[in-house]
């Protein structure tokens, strides 16, 4: 596990391509990082700048960086109070099946938010996982070679105003929400990210070392 705290987006978009290099040559280790990003809107392969509904200058007046990235998906939100996990697996040491991995990664937000009393589930044809109508967590990947990139976001102390600026994944008819929104802010970031990391090495059957 490579625990970053608080880091620029292209920085760790650049680890995560120098750990794809190295888990596509060697298929032995896997790499799990946990990070968090300074305000960043990024676009995804199927993403437009029609959701953006905030002028690039005025994200930049604001702060806010927009980046066009490889994963699926279209357009998303990343900041201060959310934590986002990319995982850099070899699919081909588990399943080669993307839908199997997509639903692993939803599991293990959905075990770990039914720890903090939170019921969230999903709803068909859509990723991700959701509280009723909102999103609490985005999920968007790319997979090459059975090697995955990039991974879940999930919203805790998250400014939700900031979503405002997009249109999130391209959905007009939904919300979000946040872990402070459901239950306040009594909760620790780190039990979180420790909850997180339990569950994923449950339902991916893994031990990850620190």
């Amino acid at each position: 596990m490579i625990h970053t705290g608080v880091a620029a987006y292209r920085e760790i978009w650049d680890l995560q391509k120098s750990l794809f290099e190295a888990v596509s040559e060697t298929r032995k280790a896997h790499y799990l990082i946990i990070t968090e990003h300074p305000p960043v809107i990024t676009l995804g392969k199927s993403g437009g700048r029609s959701n953006l509904v905030t002028t690039e200058n005025e994200l930049h007046r604001q702060g806010i960086e927009v980046i066009e990235i490889d994963r699926g998906g279209d357009v998303t939100y990343h900041g201060p109070g959310q934590v986002v996990v990319y995982p850099i697996m070899d699919l081909s040491q588990f399943r080669q099946d993307v839908d199997w991995y997509l639903r692993c990664l939803e599991d293990v937000v959905i075990a770990t938010l039914d720890e903090f009393s939170i019921q969230s589930g999903r709803i068909p044809g859509l990723t991700g996982v959701w509280v009723q109508n909102n999103k609490i967590c985005a999920i968007g990947v790319k997979v090459t070679r059975w090697v995955t990139m990039h991974g879940l976001a999930l919203n805790i102390s998250t400014h939700l105003d900031h979503f405002n600026h997009i249109i999130p994944c391209g959905i007009t008819d939904k919300g979000v929400t946040s872990i402070f929104r459901e239950i306040g802010n009594n909760i620790d970031q780190n039990d979180v990210v420790k909850s997180l990391c339990d569950h994923f090495e449950k339902i991916f059957r893994v031990r990850i070392m620190v």
